[in-house]
């Protein structure tokens, strides 16, 4: 065995050791371990153990709605039927237990709605999202709007009032003359339920060949062989309507 060692170039013998020397310090480290520490069974133990002795502040909608049937039947009904009673109302498991001396607080002014509903690119299309400076400023949400069932007093009268991300790169574009309406058809209907009803689109590549065919009566928008232009693909799934791209030959 020695012999077998002495034939080996030094440089595998002192990685051998290094390696050796590594494994030792490892298995020393962990055997000094506490078993918190490497058993994940103890660890969830005592995660389980550390929030069951934090205080529970929250009753939970049940009780909300065991003394306020009227509300919870209004809000289960309307579009925050999703939101639990105390995100906006707050903590609510000491009012729950002295319901005559602690009373939840309800936000009454402008300072809170705007916390789910100002304006942020990164919500979802139809979401309600306002601008807080421009929108009814200096008035309280509730003035318009019932928080059990928030629907506005009115329909948007306008596109640009839930789709101000678009109208604002239409009105930049060759295309910002255009009322929305010349391309979509929109529903009554989907001004109160923008998620459920769908305004159309564009189906065939004739509707851009009203402006843009070689045989369009309209002056001025690029024109194109509509029959051989674009092989099968409606024309908005090359380009973007809302900002379509310009080419000068």
């Amino acid at each position: 065995m020695i012999n077998v060692f002495r034939k080996l170039p030094d440089a595998v013998l002192r990685l051998a050791v290094v390696v050796i020397l590594l494994v030792a310090a490892v298995t020393t480290v962990l055997s000094l371990l506490p078993p918190e520490l490497k058993r994940a069974d103890l660890q969830k133990a005592a995660a389980v153990q550390a929030e069951l002795l934090r205080p529970v502040k929250y009753a939970g909608v049940p009780a909300c709605a065991e003394c306020h049937e009227a509300q919870y039947t209004e809000t289960k009904g309307g579009y925050h039927r999703n939101v639990s009673c105390e995100t906006c109302h707050g903590a609510a498991k000491a009012h729950a237990e002295s319901p005559i001396d602690i009373k939840p607080p309800a936000p009454r002014d402008r300072a809170f709605c705007p916390t789910c509903h100002a304006y942020n690119a990164s919500r979802p299309r139809g979401f309600p999202q306002i601008n807080p400076v421009m929108h009814n400023p200096m008035k309280a949400c509730i003035a318009c709007h019932q928080p059990h069932d928030p629907k506005p007093p009115t329909v948007p009268g306008e596109c640009s009032a839930c789709h101000g991300e678009i109208e604002r790169t239409k009105v930049v574009s060759p295309h910002a003359l255009l009322d929305c309406t010349t391309c979509h058809t929109t529903p009554e209907s989907h001004k109160v339920s923008p998620r459920l009803v769908r305004p159309s689109k564009p189906s065939s590549r004739d509707f851009c060949a009203q402006c843009h065919g070689q045989d369009a009566a309209v002056e001025g928008p690029p024109k194109i062989e509509v029959a051989t232009h674009g092989e099968k693909y409606v024309c908005w799934q090359c380009h973007y309507a809302h900002m379509p791209e310009v080419h000068h030959e």
